[in-house]
Order: C-alpha cells, then structure tokens, then sequence
C-alpha cells in the first residue's frame, strides 16, 4: 500500500491546510466539499489512508525528515551538508543552538497536527456512513486511533507539553485550545492505543495489497514503547508483556543476516514490525512553488549519500549525516559495522571519489544509503526514493524487553532478549547483572540500531544526553521550542517551553 496514491486525489479534491494561516485553520480548494463527501466506506478509506499519508512527510516547512534530524542531534551523526549554511535547522539541532525561530520545530509541529487532524476527521465522518461494515467500521477506527497516538507521541517526545486534540476544530474553537502536562498526554495516547489493542477486527498479519497498515503486533510494541518512555519501574513488566505478545506471536523473526534488514527487496521482511511506506513512482520534481506533484519519496536517502560521489554501488547524494568519529570507534570491529556505516576512505583506495561536505568525516550512513540502481526513471531522482523506514523493527523489540525486564530486576529474562540480538550477529553472550546488564543493553541498542533515529531519545529519556552530547543543556534540550509562529497566531494561549 503506497500512501500517497490514494491520497492525492483525496488532497485534490477535498481540502487543504492553509499555509498563510494557522496550521489548524482549513480551506475547502476542490469542487468537492467536506461536507458532501465521506459518504462511503471507499471515501472513508481514502481519508484514512491520507491519514496514513503524512506518516511519509519530510518535506513540511523544510527539509524535515525525522530520522536524519534525529541522528544529527544524536552522538550518531553530525549535521553535514555543503557548508554550515546549507541547512540551518539541521545544524542547530545538531549543536543546541536551538531557538523559537531557528530549527526544525515547525515541520514536526505541522506535520503531526496535519496527521491528528485526519485520523480526527476519519473517526468523526466514519459515525455518519450509513450501510457499513461492521468490521471495516471497527479495524478503520483502531487505525485511525493508532495514528492519532502516534501523532499525539511524536510532539509529545519532540515538545513536551501540547494540545491534545481528540475532535475536528471548528473556527470557534482553534485558538482556544491550551497544552495539557505530559501525563495527561500519555494517558491519551495510551487510551487510543488500548482501544485499537482490544479491537478483535485488527489483524494479526496482512495481505500484499494492504502492507504498511496497521496490526496488533504494531500496537502493542508501539504502546509497550509508550510506557517504557514514561520511566515508571513499577509498569516495567506491564511494558515487557506487551513486547512478549509480539516476540511470541509466531509472526516476526529476526532476520538471519544482518546485512538484508535495510535491502530494498526485503521491505516488510520477517523483522518488520511497522514499516512506513515510501515510492518512486510519483515522478515528483522542483516547482516554482516548492516541491510538484507531491514526491512520495524518503529524502533522508538523498541526503545520506556522498556529494558529487563518483564509484560503484552507491549514487551520489548531499553529504548530511556523516558519522561521527565516536560512532565508528564502538562499532569498530562489530560484525554490523560494515552493514551500517559506509567507509569514505576504503572506497577511494578502490578509485571512488566524492566532495568533502561540512564536518566530513568521511564515514556515511549505510543502512539508508541510496543505490545507483534503485533511482527512480522519472522525475528527480532526489525526491523520488522508494526506501521503506523500518520505524519498529523485531530487534528495536527485544532490546526494549530486555530493558524492561532488566529494570524489573528479572536478569534472566533480559540476558535471554539481549542476547537474542548478539547471537544474530555472532557475538558471544553478556553474562552481566543489575546496573552492568543495564548498561550493556544500553551500549546494544546504540549499536544494533546506530543511525535508525532512535539514539537521540534514547539518551534524552535514560538521562544520559547531557554527558554523551556536546553543547547539550540538561533541563532544556531535552526538546525542541515551540513555532514562535504558533505562539504568536495563539494570541499567547500556547505557552513557550523553558529556556527559548
């Protein structure tokens, strides 16, 4: 299921954001209106889907891709580019120069709202269909609800306190609406995700046409993430029972080379616990207006690649993300490090060449690295990458289990998940116990999922990001200022975040 394909005449012919007024504000563009639409269970499922869609977005207010965002504010990766002026945004993250005006913060704060606006709109029209399907009503909802938690969690990780928004805005309620505390955003979020956890209709496995949707291993391991963010040891096995249910589900095994986790014929492998969709089939390019005919394509892998590369294998990209000197020494000598860093200098030893980018270091992400032979035929290929994000992978599960058991006091049960991961990669078993067991699933999760986007907040959320990251102030950069822009269409209803 390649989101944007359904979406686009939904776009087209419905309704928009508008991008002069409030990102919550809305204008109808189309001859077909909201409120002769949605009449169907065929429109319904093209609403969700648009929900589904923005999933791909990295394009919003910039280039504002969350995986190569989060490995520049991590220890992973820094910021890279043509020069330190080439993307701004980019290396204010990277070195905690952060201000309301200057970061990535409006593209993630559009983005997710845009995504609970349409998972909001499809639980309220879906009410209204007459001569409907019990079991499309009820997996549709569960969709929409997971969609709409994980939306609520992305500005809740990025933000810390927001709106949460359970309904559509009219324009008599947009600027009333106030950010509630952390707590009560979890106990949303967590609300909707039991919801689509107890809905019987969701399925287990899916169907070709219908890969990238949701199911119910997808829901638990995303809702036992949620309560593990939360850091209460007293729901740590509550957390490790939900990552059980999907460990021992019989539907997902880990991979047995690591090397074929992040190959474009492997999408939606055995590993994949919920994997977001991406095409090269839209033939998007450059318009005068920003970005034509709506590129699906992931552009972390554009901005990955080597610029001006010239050698084999890989194709050339904007030098962003080059790995960091610390990542390459604990990878060294790790049987993944070849599968997840690219070695800038063992290839000009073989006659490659590429231009020194900002902040070279000359090591690059591999795992998402763009192949001379999977460009897209049509339109520009830099918009038009078909590679998959593996956002919750089988491996990302058992580290977090072991986390959780570990946290518990249950050794036995975390030794027995971390070393599930070490075995796949042949290194020998962690015999450790209590803070040194702790610590060695820690350092595992920085190496089985280096450069993925999970290191970042993962630091932020164990308390270790102020003495693994340069620049970084404890109390502060935890997350991101909120859009001066939506502070100020706010009328000063939304509040600043401290310290910006």
């Amino acid at each position: 299921m390649k989101y944007k394909i359904l979406f686009l005449f939904l776009f087209i012919t419905v309704f928009t954001t508008s991008c002069k007024d409030d990102y919550l504000e809305l204008e109808p563009i189309g001859r077909v209106l909201e409120t002769s639409y949605y009449q169907t269970e065929g429109q319904i499922f093209e609403a969700l889907i648009a929900a589904y869609d923005v999933l791909q977005w990295g394009g919003t207010y910039g280039w504002t891709m969350r995986t190569g965002l989060l490995n520049a504010a991590s220890d992973d990766c820094f910021a890279g580019g043509s020069n330190q002026d080439d993307q701004p945004s980019w290396v204010a993250y990277d070195q905690f120069t952060l201000n309301p005006l200057l970061g990535p913060q409006a593209g993630f704060w559009r983005k997710n709202y845009e995504g609970i606006y349409k998972a909001n709109l499809v639980l309220e029209k879906i009410e209204l269909v007459e001569n409907i399907s019990p079991v499309f009503k009820a997996r549709t909802i569960a969709e929409a609800k997971f969609l709409r938690a994980y939306y609520h969690f992305e500005l809740l990780r990025f933000f810390g306190n927001v709106l949460i928004l359970d309904q559509v805005l009219t324009g008599d309620n947009i600027y009333d609406q106030v950010q509630s505390p952390p707590a009560d955003v979890y106990a949303f979020i967590e609300q909707d995700l039991n919801d689509a956890r107890n809905t019987f209709e969701l399925p287990e496995t899916l169907v070709s046409d219908n890969l990238g949707r949701v199911t119910k291993g997808a829901v638990n391991a995303f809702l036992g993430k949620v309560i593990l963010y939360q850091n209460n040891d007293a729901r740590m096995l509550e957390a490790a029972g939900l990552f059980e249910e999907v460990i021992n589900s019989g539907v997902y095994a880990l991979e047995l080379d690591y090397a074929d986790i992040f190959k474009s014929a492997n999408e939606f492998g055995t590993e994949s616990v919920f994997e977001i969709n991406y095409s090269g089939n839209s033939r998007g390019g450059y318009g005068a207006n920003g970005l034509d005919n709506f590129p699906e394509g992931n552009y972390d892998v554009q901005f990955f690649g080597m610029r001006g590369y010239v050698g084999p294998t890989f194709a050339a990209g904007w030098s962003f993300c080059p790995v960091t000197p610390k990542l390459v020494e604990v990878l060294t000598g790790d049987p993944r490090f070849e599968h997840t860093i690219i070695d800038g200098n063992a290839l000009k030893q073989q006659g490659a060449s590429y231009e020194v980018g900002y902040q070279n270091t000359d090591y690059f992400v591999r795992k998402y690295a763009g192949l001379q032979d999977e460009k897209a035929l049509d339109g520009e290929p830099a918009l038009n990458w078909g590679n998959n994000v593996r956002d919750i992978r089988l491996a990302d599960v058992l580290l977090m289990a072991a986390e959780c058991f570990a946290r518990a006091n249950d050794d036995a049960s975390a030794r027995n998940y971390l070393n599930q991961v070490r075995s796949r990669v042949f290194l020998p078993e962690v015999t450790a116990s209590g803070s040194d067991l702790l610590d060695a699933i820690y350092k595992e999760r920085q190496l089985e999922l280096a450069t993925e986007g999970h290191r970042f907040f993962d630091l932020v959320r164990t308390g270790r990001a102020a003495q693994e990251l340069d620049n970084f102030v404890e109390g502060k950069h935890e997350i991101l200022p909120l859009p001066q822009r939506e502070i100020d269409v706010s009328g000063g209803v939304v509040v600043q975040n401290p310290g910006y």
